[in-house]
């Protein structure tokens, strides 16, 4: 990338990795970032005492030492997960990610280059707040573009004089979006300047920043940035089993909003009634396996049900997570603009219709069940209601669709492709549903092209998609 190419897309820069769903700066952060697609990875460097670039935000530990008077084997007996930049680098080249390097330490500066230099890695760009840091990195003639970050208050033309980049790192105002001017894109542009945004996160910000003219944005959420964008010669939809499941644990609220996040049409979740009547989102019919309670979700109130941790049997990071409500995956989806599935487990239909439809949301969820009995009631209760039918469950696709007036038909990786091919263009929407990640499969149900998929590994079936090209 030269100092004037923008990209055709903003480029997905993940703060500090994925730090939504990771400890930020570390390899598991990273790592994470690349699971979901990000272009680049902004990374925080600092210098040890003895001359090591490492990987961290703040310039004292917790102890009150300063970082940089300390060496790398005393920093790395204090903080374990603190990695080299060199172990950072390494691993983005191993997965194909970019770096976005924000020197902190002036001593840093050139070792960082030197590296980033030798490790061929692509994208790139470096830079930092300081000004010092900016001429260092100009003076020594680097190759990337050099990025000068804005901090609020400050002029970004003069602040950023030097540099290649304009970084606005204004996310803390009430409306950052609205300093993004055409006067302030006709000033930076004029004198050769890219632009790089904030980290942002709220999706009404991100959709009026990322159609701006600018180079890339930082999230911690770099799913966000550039959501999936469907081939229009086959505009097919995603369902996410019990929501991003890899990236945050099943049926929480992390892993349900990463999935919308990403672009990804419906998110998948189970519904259990709790002993108060209440409607909680979990699939286990026990507690004991993704929480650090036990026994029967049903023996439970609401309030017991929220007090657990729901969150670091996954990861430690995700402590104290809470066993959702329908309530608040009703919001979510309508704050994403999303779609869900609902299927229910111990959860009669009738508290959950009414609740849908007092959300309104009832053209925007779709419902099934292993018991027969609940969905022929919620037809019953609802002609409007959008349930979904197993084709496996009958002997013929007719009977399917009639049990209870299907509107969708789910179907396995080995079904017919004459059934799935006679629902296209109907008012009965087909699904293929698998939860594996096995490329000759995710070719195999591409080929059925039903209407949408139902994954387990929605983000692997994405990039095996696009690498398929299958737009034309």
């Amino acid at each position: 990338m030269t100092a004037t190419t923008i990209p055709v897309r903003p480029y997905s820069i993940a703060h500090r990795g994925a730090s939504a769903y990771a400890p930020a700066n570390t390899l598991a952060a990273f790592r994470k970032a690349a699971e979901l697609g990000a272009d680049m990875w902004e990374v925080d460097i600092r210098a040890s005492s003895d001359g090591v670039s490492i990987v961290h935000h703040d310039a004292m530990l917790e102890t009150g030492e300063a970082l940089n008077a300390m060496t790398r084997d005393a920093l790395r007996a204090a903080m374990p997960d603190v990695p080299d930049l060199s172990e950072v680098v390494a691993l983005a080249a191993q997965l194909g990610a970019g770096i976005y390097a924000d020197i902190k330490d002036v001593e840093a500066a050139l070792p960082t280059l030197h590296l980033l230099q030798d490790a061929k890695i692509s994208p790139v760009i470096i830079g930092a707040f300081n000004p010092e840091i900016v001429q260092i990195l100009k003076d020594a003639g680097s190759t990337y573009p050099i990025a000068g970050l804005v901090p609020i208050g400050a002029d970004p033309h003069s602040h950023a004089a030097d540099a290649d980049v304009i970084h606005l790192c204004w996310e803390h105002l009430p409306a950052p979006q609205d300093t993004l001017t055409k006067e302030f894109f006709g000033r930076a542009f004029a004198d050769g300047k890219q632009v790089v945004l904030w980290h942002e996160e709220d999706p009404a910000r991100m959709a009026a920043i990322r159609t701006k003219p600018v180079t890339g944005i930082c999230s911690d959420m770099p799913e966000l940035v550039n959501p999936l964008r469907r081939p229009s010669s086959y505009p097919f939809g995603v369902v996410c089993h019990r929501g991003a499941n890899s990236i945050a644990p099943e049926n929480t609220l992390p892993a349900l909003e990463c999935a919308l996040a990403a672009g990804f049409d419906v998110i998948e979740v189970d519904l259990h009634i709790t002993s108060d009547s209440q409607i909680a989102v979990i699939h286990d019919p026990m507690l004991d396996r993704t929480t650090n309670g036990t026994g029967p979700v049903t023996q439970h109130t609401m309030a017991e049900l929220r007090s657990l941790d729901a969150g670091s049997w996954f990861d430690p990071f995700f402590k104290d997570t809470t066993i959702p409500t329908l309530e608040e995956i009703l919001d979510l989806i309508k704050r994403y603009d999303g779609r869900a599935y609902l299927e229910f487990k111990s959860a009669p239909p009738e508290p959950v219709l009414e609740q849908v439809k007092r959300a309104g949301m009832l053209d925007r969820v779709f419902f099934w069940s292993f018991n027969r009995d609940f969905l022929v009631t919620l037809r019953q209760l609802s002609a409007d209601a959008l349930i979904m039918a197993r084709r496996e469950d009958y002997p013929s696709l007719a009977e399917t669709i009639a049990d209870y007036d299907a509107n969708m038909v789910e179907f396995t990786p080995h079904a017919d492709a004459a059934d799935i091919a006679s629902l296209r263009g109907s008012a009965v929407r087909s699904m293929v549903a698998y939860m594996g990640k096995d490329p000759e499969v995710f070719d195999h149900i591409i080929r059925l092209r039903p209407d949408q998929f139902n994954l387990n590994q929605p983000f692997a079936f994405v990039r095996h998609a696009n690498a398929r090209v299958l737009d034309g």
